[in-house]
C-alpha cells in the first residue's frame, strides 16, 4: 500500500517517506496522482498550516475500486497523533498600554480571534446610545458617544430578532455631526437599503419597516471593557491593528493568539472515494459580512444578496416580506458534486462560518465527527443525494449566525440524519427544507433553540416527496429543552407534506408541536409519539393531518420510565462529552 508522510517540519523537496516527509498537503496531494493502489497519506503531529485552501478535483480521486486517504500518523492506535490543519496565524509583537494590548497586522482582516484555543469574541455595548430614530440612510440620535468612536467604519450593528428567526449584520460607513446637534450614522450600502426592502412585518396591527434599531454595537476600541474581547482597526489601509484586552493571566509572551485568515481550508470538487478521517480542521474565517453587502440573514443558513422580495400573509393581518432568492453560507470545508468521499473521526472547530458543507452528489458519509465553536452551523447538505450525516456531536455552534442550524438539508433526496447529539446551539437542532426520502431518525437534541425564535429541536418545511414510500421519516428521535418561547419542539412547517412522525419524545419545550401552519400540511402522519403537553391543534387536527396513538405524559418521571425503549436507542452510537438525560 503506498504510503506518503506529510511534516509541519517537512520539506517539499524530500521524497516523502516516513524519514524525508514532506512540509505540505498540497504536495502530498500531487505525489498521490503517481501513485495507485489504495493511497495512505499521513499527517505527523502538530498544526499543518494552509498558505492557501487545499484542493481536491477529479484527478486526485481513488481509482480502480480504491481510496485516497488522509488520516494521522497512527490512526486506529494509541499512538495516534493529533494533527490541526489550521488556515490561521499567530499574532506576535505585541505592544501593551493602559491594559490593552496592540499588534500592527498589515493587512490581516479577519471576523474572529482564539486565544489559547479559547473563543475571544468582539467587544460591542449593548444597543445603540441616545434616543434614536432610523432613517433612510441610517440612524440619528441625541447622543455623542459614536462621535467618539475612534474607527467609525469598522463598527458592525448586529439586529436580533427583525423577524424572531432572524439576526442581520450591517456595517457603519460614517458619524458626523448634523447642525441641529443630532449625531449622524450613515450605514454601509447597498446592505441598508437592502434592509428596509427585506425587513418589513405587520403583526396584530403594527407595521415595521427596515432592521429597526441595533441590539448590540461591536468592533471599536472604545468597547474594549471586557477582559478576553478584542476589536480590528481596519482604518490605515494595510497597516491594521489588532487590539485585545486580556483575561487575567494571560501574558504577551506566553499566551498564542491565533486569528483565522483563510475562508476555506478544503475543498473536493468533482473527486471520487476519498478519506479524510482523525483530523482537526480549524482557524478559518469569511469575510463578506464585513463588506458593503453585510449579513442580510433571513432563515437557517440563508441571507439575501439582493434582487426581488415578496409579501407573504399568514394570517389575517399578518405579513411578512421574503427574499426571492438567498445565497447559503459558505463552509470551512467545502465538498461539491464529489462521489464516495468519507469524512470520518474529524474535528471542526474555530471557524468562521459553516463547519462542512455538501453540495451535490451522491454517496457521501460524515460519520463519527465533532462540531464545536462554530460561527454558523455544522454540517450543510444542499442537492445531495444518498448523503449519510450519523453519530456526530454538534455543540456551540451559530456562534455569530445564530439563525444556522446545527445540521440542515435542503433539496436532497435520499439522506439519512441519524444517532446525531446536537446541543446548545442558538436556533434548530437538525433541519430538512424540500426534498425527497429524507430520513431522521435516532437522534438526540438539546437546548436547541437558545437565542432566536420560531424554530425547534428538529425542523421540517415544504414538501418532501410525492407518496408516503418517497416522503420524510421522522422515527424515534429525542428532543428535550427547546429553549426560547415561541418555539415547538418537533415542527413540521410551511406546507410540509408527505412526512410521518412517529416514535419521537419531546419534553420541555416551549410547544410540543403544531398542527395548524401556514401553508397547510398536507399528508402528514404523527404517530406513536410521547409528549409532556398536547400539540398545538390536537384537538382539532386538519384534513391534511393524521393524528393517532399518540401520548401526554405531563409527569417527568412518567414520562421517562414510559419512553426509556427510545431513549436508550437515541443518539450518539459512541457517546464523547455529553450526557444522556
Amino acid at each position: 500500500m503506498p504510503e506518503l508522510f506529510v511534516a509541519p517540519d517537512g520539506d517539499d523537496s524530500a521524497s516523502g517517506t516516513l524519514e524525508q516527509p514532506f512540509a505540505t498537503l498540497d504536495r502530498a496531494r500531487r505525489a498521490a496522482r503517481d501513485l495507485t493502489g489504495e493511497i495512505v497519506v499521513r499527517l505527523r503531529a502538530g498544526t499543518h498550516l494552509l498558505a492557501a485552501p487545499l484542493e481536491l478535483t477529479e484527478a486526485d480521486s481513488g481509482r480502480d475500486g480504491h481510496r485516497v486517504v488522509y488520516e494521522p500518523f497512527g490512526h486506529g492506535t494509541p499512538g495516534q497523533e493529533d494533527v490541526v490543519v489550521s488556515g490561521g496565524r499567530t499574532i506576535s509583537g505585541w505592544q501593551e498600554r493602559d491594559g490593552v494590548w496592540s499588534a500592527e497586522v498589515g493587512d490581516l482582516d479577519t471576523r474572529q480571534l482564539h486565544v489559547d484555543g479559547r473563543r475571544a469574541e468582539r467587544a460591542g455595548i449593548e444597543g445603540l446610545p441616545g434616543e434614536v430614530t432610523i432613517t433612510e440612510t441610517g440612524y440619528t440620535t441625541d447622543s455623542t458617544a459614536p462621535l467618539d468612536w475612534p474607527s467609525p467604519a469598522d463598527v458592525e450593528f448586529v439586529h436580533r430578532g427583525v423577524y424572531p428567526w432572524t439576526e442581520a449584520r450591517i456595517g457603519v460607513a460614517s458619524v458626523s455631526r448634523d447642525g441641529t446637534g443630532q449625531t449622524v450614522i450613515t450605514m454601509v450600502q447597498p446592505a441598508f437599503g437592502r434592509a428596509l426592502d427585506l425587513y418589513n412585518s405587520t403583526w396584530e396591527g403594527q407595521t415595521s419597516r427596515g432592521p429597526g434599531l441595533p441590539t448590540r454595537v461591536e468592533n471599536d476600541a472604545a468597547f474594549l471593557t471586557e477582559p478576553g474581547t478584542f476589536v480590528l482597526d481596519r482604518s490605515r489601509p494595510g497597516n491594521h491593528v489588532l487590539r485585545y484586552l486580556p483575561r487575567p493571566g494571560e501574558h504577551p509572551d506566553r499566551t498564542r493568539v491565533v486569528a483565522p485568515v483563510l475562508e476555506t481550508l478544503v475543498r473536493v470538487n468533482g473527486a471520487r472515494d476519498v478519506t479524510f478521517r482523525g483530523l482537526t480542521f480549524a482557524d478559518a474565517t469569511w469575510l463578506r459580512p464585513s463588506g458593503p453587502d453585510g449579513f442580510l440573514h433571513y432563515h437557517g443558513s440563508g441571507f439575501y444578496v439582493g434582487g426581488p422580495v415578496s409579501t407573504v400573509a399568514f394570517g389575517e393581518g399578518a405579513s411578512v416580506t421574503v427574499p426571492g432568492e438567498t445565497e447559503t453560507i459558505p463552509a470551512c470545508v467545502t465538498l461539491v458534486e464529489v462521489s464516495g468521499v468519507r469524512i470520518e473521526e474529524c474535528r471542526f472547530t474555530r471557524l468562521g462560518a459553516t463547519g462542512l458543507g455538501v453540495t451535490g452528489g451522491t454517496d457521501v458519509t460524515v460519520r463519527g465527527c465533532d462540531f464545536d465553536t462554530l460561527a454558523a452551523g455544522g454540517v450543510v447538505v444542499s442537492g445531495g443525494r444518498a448523503v449519510l450525516v450519523e453519530d456526530n456531536l454538534v455543540r456551540r455552534t451559530g456562534l455569530d449566525y445564530p439563525g444556522s442550524p446545527g445540521i440542515a438539508l435542503t433539496d436532497t433526496d435520499g439522506c439519512t440524519v441519524a444517532h446525531n447529539h446536537v446541543t446548545d446551539v442558538p436556533h434548530c437542532g437538525i433541519v430538512a427544507g424540500s426534498g425527497r426520502g429524507t430520513r431522521i431518525l435516532r437522534n438526540r437534541t438539546a437546548g436547541t433553540m437558545a437565542a432566536l425564535a420560531d424554530g425547534g429541536g428538529v425542523y421540517l418545511a415544504g414538501p418532501q416527496g410525492d407518496s408516503s414510500d418517497a416522503g420524510a421519516v421522522i422515527r424515534g428521535n429525542v428532543i428535550e429543552d427547546t429553549r426560547t418561547p415561541y418555539n415547538f419542539g418537533l415542527y413540521a412547517d410551511y406546507g410540509a407534506s408527505w412526512v410521518t412522525i412517529e416514535e419521537n419524545v419531546v419534553a420541555r419545550a416551549d410547544s410540543t408541536a403544531i398542527l395548524h401552519v401556514y401553508p397547510p400540511l398536507e399528508h402528514v402522519v404523527y404517530r406513536g409519539n410521547f409528549w409532556d403537553a398536547d400539540p398545538v391543534g390536537a384537538d382539532a387536527p386538519p384534513a391534511g393531518v393524521v393524528y393517532e396513538g399518540n401520548t401526554t405524559l405531563a409527569g417527568e418521571a412518567e414520562l421517562a420510565a414510559a419512553t426509556a425503549h427510545l431513549r436508550s436507542r437515541a443518539g450518539l452510537r459512541t457517546p464523547r462529552g455529553v450526557a444522556a438525560s
